[in-house]
């Protein structure tokens, strides 16, 4: 588990193909590898990865296919810059919120603007994560925790303070840039409750009947 509070950001230093996924070696820039061992988890832009291999400034992760399928490291090149994080232990601060590091999909960046000090971005998300994103919420992009300020749809606005543009890689994120989007887990676990029974059917989905008779919607 994580927090989204980015302590470094690393940079992709190899990408070795195995056996139809691969292995990467992150240079992990300032981050403090000092108490980290080999199968400990790092999150790298909000993946969850295991160390496979660690020197004093860089370690190893195979990526599974599951994990290309469904986040930004399928587009990653060596010299990309990602976010790192070192999984939380019993007296770290929870500064952001729980973050598991299982990527629920891919959102892009639609607009960037100046307001005050900070920078607004709109984030596009798919249809299919739109119903967990809510205004005031909390939502992972790119390993960082963040809050979400406006919803539109699919669409999300988010502000980025001066602090987390310098010590992220969204600094540098444009107009066209492709995120790793987290939902907040509570907003998941909720919808599987709500199913009941029903979640044990195939394709079972929340529906105006299922929110009627949650208590939800009333006639």
């Amino acid at each position: 588990m994580f927090t989204g509070i980015i302590l470094a950001v690393g940079k992709i230093t190899a990408i070795t193909p195995r056996g139809g996924d691969v292995r990467l070696s992150i240079h992990t820039g300032k981050l403090p590898l000092t108490d980290t061992n080999l199968g400990d988890s790092i999150a790298v832009n909000g993946v969850c990865l295991t160390a496979v291999e660690l020197g004093h400034d860089y370690f190893v992760a195979d990526v599974s296919n599951e994990t290309l399928s469904h986040t930004c490291l399928a587009h990653a090149q060596i010299g990309t810059p990602v976010n790192l994080e070192l999984a939380l232990t019993p007296t770290t601060r929870l500064g952001g919120h729980i973050v598991s590091g299982h990527v629920d999909g891919v959102g892009t960046i639609i607009d960037k603007k100046n307001d005050g000090r900070s920078i607004r971005f709109t984030v596009q998300a798919s249809d299919e994560l739109a119903k967990y994103i809510a205004q005031k919420g909390s939502i992972c992009i790119n390993g960082i925790s963040l809050t979400v300020n406006k919803v539109n749809g699919a669409n999300f606005d988010i502000n980025i303070v001066p602090h987390t543009l310098k010590e992220t890689t969204l600094n540098d994120a444009t107009i066209g840039t492709k995120v790793n989007l987290e939902v907040d887990v509570l907003a998941r676990y909720m919808e599987r409750l709500m199913k009941g029974e029903a979640a044990a059917k195939p394709c079972s989905a929340v529906t105006m009947e299922l929110l009627q008779n949650s208590g939800f919607i009333t006639q």
